[in-house]
């Protein structure tokens, strides 16, 4: 059995691109390469996407919750490859299914972000993901990623 890996945010940080204010994992608690990653979001009123999504009632994007656990997924893909993000070496989230939202999040909520990998094939990672506050379910997806594929664009290819 592999061991379980912690990560505070210094270490998602050598593990991910993203910076404020789209780094949206703030701490991991469990981390198995090839199997699964349990990671933390502290959603709090400070999000730039509250003031607008929405003034009455604050709710985090359902595409937010996404991307966390797309982030997630990330720090999975690349434990589990044993490289980290560089110039030559990126995973790319490629595309999303059968995404169910079931509870709204709001400031104060925990969410935390299960992700397990289902299988990598040929460089693409599938995922199916799920996002929870309080235990229980407010969130899920398949969510696929792929590394980045350095020369020149294939026709047809978008940006």
């Amino acid at each position: 059995m592999a061991e379980s890996e912690k990560m505070d945010i210094e270490a998602i940080m050598r593990q991910l691109p993203h910076r404020y204010p789209f780094l949206l994992v703030d701490r991991v608690l469990a981390c198995v390469a090839g199997e699964y990653i349990h990671a933390l979001k502290n959603v709090t009123f400070n999000e730039p996407y509250f003031p607008g999504h929405f003034p009455h009632r604050p709710v985090m994007p359902g595409v937010i919750i996404i991307e966390a656990l797309a982030q997630a997924a990330g720090i999975l893909a690349f434990k589990t490859a044993g490289v980290v993000p560089d110039t030559e070496t990126r995973f790319y989230f490629v595309a999303i299914d059968k995404a169910r939202f079931r509870k709204p999040v709001e400031p104060g909520d925990q969410l935390m972000l299960k992700v397990t990998l289902k299988r990598a094939f040929k460089g693409i990672w599938k995922f199916h993901g799920v996002a929870e506050v309080d235990g229980g379910e407010v969130a899920s997806a398949e969510i696929m990623v792929a590394p980045e594929t350095k020369g020149p664009r294939a026709k047809g290819e978008a940006g």
